[in-house]
């Protein structure tokens, strides 16, 4: 089964923009993810794909494959599907590019599912949440699954609730944006209408949810923070500003 990993990135997010190309311990952020992803042992490639010059350019001087997209796509699974058409890949592996503290274990922990259960077609990470202010946070991705781990619904709000003993004593999750699919059901995502529920959340998955497929979540145990505003940025400088694989990294 051969397996690849799709980084999507553009430079007009609303809550960031040029997010991808903000410096991050000396490089991009878009750097460090795909820096990280490209460890992977489970992976043949790595590409960024993008509509942005700027993001192709950069992305080239430090060595990673790029394709090219549409500007059109106000979904991530869209401009990877865009991507993966040009790709010979069976199992495409969606990592977001605001990401940097993914680990390459993360990837084969996603992907391997997929090797005892032919029936998955999409899963996705996912990390107890810790911190009270991340739960209430609308940054923060919450989701909630049935009893064999397959996402019942995604939502920027903070569920569920809350137990009597409060935050601590609540088993809150979070989605971590390492989502891998067939190859078969990233070409029916891009095929199937936008839902309600995915507009009102802007949350991917929840097109495929809306849709009735399932999409079954696989608890990590890294501790990751997503880039979605420059505070964020500043956080994860900190928390990365010790983390060995720095070093690890290639030259272009």
């Amino acid at each position: 089964m051969k397996t690849i990993a799709i980084i999507p990135a553009r430079m007009g997010s609303s809550r960031f923009p040029g997010k991808p190309l903000a410096p991050l311990l000396g490089r991009t952020m878009l750097e460090h993810v795909y820096q990280r992803v490209a460890m992977s042992q489970s992976l043949s490639t790595t590409y960024i794909a993008t509509c942005d010059e700027e993001i192709r350019q950069a992305a080239a001087a430090f060595g990673a494959p790029v394709i090219m997209t549409a500007d059109r796509h106000e979904r991530a699974s869209d401009r990877i599907a865009e991507a993966a058409a040009h790709t010979d890949a069976d199992l495409i592996v969606m990592v977001q590019g605001d990401e940097p503290m993914t680990y390459p274990a993360m990837i084969d922990a996603a992907i391997a599912p997929f090797r005892n259960d032919s029936s998955l077609e999409c899963v996705n990470l996912t990390k107890r949440i810790d911190d009270e202010a991340d739960f209430r946070s609308p940054n923060t991705i919450k989701v909630v699954m049935d009893q064999q781990g397959n996402a019942l619904y995604m939502t920027r709000q903070p569920v569920p609730t809350l137990a009597p003993d409060g935050f601590g004593a609540t088993a809150a999750y979070k989605q971590v944006c390492i989502i891998p699919f067939t190859r078969t059901c990233l070409i029916e995502y891009s095929r199937l209408p936008p839902t309600p529920l995915e507009k009102l959340e802007s949350i991917d998955m929840l097109r495929l949810l809306e849709h009735g497929r399932r999409v079954r979540m696989i608890e990590t145990e890294y501790d990751t923070q997503a880039v979605d505003t420059e505070a964020d940025l500043a956080r994860v400088a900190e928390l990365m500003a010790n983390d060995p694989l720095l070093a690890s990294y290639q030259k272009p």
